[in-house]
């Protein structure tokens, strides 16, 4: 069973959370995965986005509705 809503609500919150991650989390963003999502009235999806400043280095945001937060 496909879910078209779902990809497009994930891709949605990628802009959010790269913005987050350059203005809060001092981090020029790469490479965007989902480190998980949550469906439902509550969802919300965490992103694991990689700096460009190191290799090695990310940031966790976590978007409900569109609204992100830096978590770590």
């Amino acid at each position: 069973m496909a879910f078209p809503a779902l990809g497009a609500s994930v891709s949605a919150g990628q802009a959010e959370a790269k913005e987050v991650a350059k203005s809060q989390g001092n981090c020029t963003p790469a490479k965007v995965e989902v480190m998980r999502y949550t469906m439902g009235r509550e969802g919300q999806t965490v992103f694991k986005v990689g700096c460009t400043e190191d290799k090695e280095a990310f940031v966790l945001v976590q978007c409900r509705a569109r609204i992100c937060t830096l978590l770590r």
